[in-house]
């Protein structure tokens, strides 16, 4: 058992001090393909007995979905679209603090409305999840960034881009030009770095600071022991999560009314099914 760290008050009579909560406090499980056939499931019950969330978190996803696109085309930054639409998935673990707290209440027994949603904004630890939303932001620019890089470097090159494209023609170039394909190729290999990341750093994270009173750093730390210890079960949950995104943007994004939802309350099981409690 770690010590207690010990202070003096001004009469020189120890008190006891708690200990900040560090990653190490939280014991790690091994999980497996089962388990996370179970955090899906659950996350369906739990979505088919609260469904009221999807009109003020579901409906916003694919919102932003459409104003990111709408925003890229109008830019004439088309070929920034699917980065953009890709992007918006780095900060779906932030977009669905509020699903994890209705997970949270009805695996306690508590009764469930969509309002219940809006608790989290209330949660003690409130600026923690503000400031890991923060850092998924800053993520999310520098995707961009590195996006608008690679484009610039491939099919940004090609002299028909001065004159500017068509959805059409800029569709010809990139499926059928060496640097349409070399964009293609480097861009879904740094996405899968920047997706990876994300997925390390937050898999159980969110969760975590909705659940407990501790500080974003150590939350991080939790969830990178996490897929450490579980690397071919974390790396499965990711390949599902993005199939799904994927799916649930066919059509039109309408389909992220129900994914999101639905993951959000599967990544607070896959949560309580990897992170014992550190008491």
């Amino acid at each position: 058992m770690a010590d207690i760290p010990r202070s003096e008050d001004h009469h020189g009579r120890a008190r006891m001090r708690a200990r900040p909560a560090e990653a190490s406090d939280f014991p790690i499980r091994a999980i497996g393909v089962e388990d996370l056939r179970l955090a899906l499931r659950r996350g369906v019950e739990d979505f088919l007995a609260t469904p009221t969330q999807l009109l003020f978190l579901g409906l916003l996803y694919p919102l932003l979905g459409f104003v990111f696109a709408r925003a890229a085309y109008g830019a004439d930054l088309l070929p920034l679209i699917y980065p953009l639409v890709a992007g918006v998935g780095l900060m779906g673990p932030v977009v669905a603090a509020g699903v994890y707290e209705l997970s949270r209440r009805r695996e306690r027994g508590e009764p469930v409305t969509r309002a219940n949603a809006f608790d989290v904004v209330r949660n003690p630890n409130i600026r923690s999840i503000l400031s890991l939303g923060a850092l998924l932001l800053a993520i999310f620019v520098a995707w961009l960034w590195t996006a608008e890089a690679v484009y610039l470097a491939t099919l940004g090159q090609r002299p028909e881009v001065a004159d500017g494209l068509g959805i059409l023609e800029f569709f010809a170039l990139l499926f059928g030009t060496a640097e349409g394909w070399t964009m293609i190729v480097v861009g879904n290999l740094l996405g899968l770095v920047f997706s990876a990341a994300v997925l390390t750093l937050t898999v159980v994270s969110f969760p975590l600071l909705v659940d407990r009173k501790i500080g974003s750093a150590t939350a991080m730390g939790v969830s990178v022991r996490a897929v450490a210890a579980n690397p071919g079960t974390m790396a499965l949950w990711g390949v599902t999560v993005m199939a799904l995104l994927v799916l649930g943007s066919i059509p039109l994004f309408i389909g992220l009314a129900v994914v999101v939802p639905v993951l959000g309350h599967a990544t607070w099981h896959l949560y309580r099914a990897v992170v014992a409690d550190g008491d």
